[in-house]
């Protein structure tokens, strides 16, 4: 008798590796169109996880910040090429794992190929000001400067666009980006990621049991996702400062 075949165990990508979760723990990612297919199983991510791709992140920006930023554009730029290329491998995966007919997935990764078109060229567009100042012999600027590690929370209903729209400019900008994509969409996020990771120094974190959200609490965000993120933030927001305009639960 036929048996079928295992299927895919995928990693977190945390310090530049795929690692599986120190728990050892997975999820189920089943097709919704045909529950008997699983189509992965994913990581199930333990504080442990969480601290792990933090510190990375944070090591990582250390040398990130200091490539120029007409540089990181031109890393995104080939990331783009990359997308481009594989863009219908990923509109029919995300079709499996997610329900949207082809049309509207094929949509999907366009916008994360015109999201990282555009901001590979915004790598060459981090302008900022010269002023007249008030005192004699003083000259007034400012500069662009990056901020840090980004934790993104993101959901399943664009599961590779809105990614692209969080992770793009912070990365360009020159930030590392800590991600915890929908637990029912994690493969698109995945094939963004691991584009990425051929070109651009990306922490990846998968975590579906939300513990991580209170790690993230106190650094600069951005969430998109559903209301039982909402109300784990809202119960731990601590001192968090809220000045993302996209920040919805």
């Amino acid at each position: 008798m036929a048996t079928a075949a295992a299927a895919r165990e995928y990693k977190n990508f945390i310090n530049g590796e795929w690692v599986a979760p120190s728990n050892g723990q997975f999820h189920e990612n089943r097709n919704p169109a045909n529950t008997d297919e699983v189509i992965g199983v994913f990581p199930l991510s333990s504080q442990a996880d969480i601290d792990a791709a933090v510190a990375a992140a944070r090591e990582a920006y250390k040398q990130w910040r200091l490539v120029p930023a007409p540089k990181r554009g031109e890393i995104l730029f080939r990331a783009a090429e990359l997308l481009v290329k594989r863009k219908e491998d990923f509109s029919r995966d995300m079709t499996r794992e997610m329900g949207k007919v082809l049309a509207e997935t094929r949509g999907d990764v366009q916008e994360a190929i015109d999201m990282t078109y555009y901001m590979a060229g915004e790598g060459r567009r981090l302008f900022g000001q010269t002023t007249p100042s008030e005192l004699p012999n003083k000259f007034a600027m400012s500069i662009r400067q990056p901020i840090g590690v980004c934790g993104l929370i993101t959901p399943w209903n664009f599961p590779m666009a809105i990614p692209s729209w969080k992770m793009m400019p912070a990365l360009v900008c020159g930030n590392t980006v800590v991600l915890k994509p929908a637990e029912d969409t994690p493969l698109s996020s995945y094939h963004l990621v691991e584009t990425l990771a051929e070109h651009v120094a990306l922490m990846l974190l998968r975590e579906f049991k939300l513990e991580w959200v209170r790690l993230t609490l106190n650094k600069p965000g951005a969430v998109r996702g559903s209301r039982d993120v909402g109300v784990i933030i809202e119960r731990n927001r601590g001192d968090l400062d809220s000045a993302s305009s996209g920040r919805r639960a």
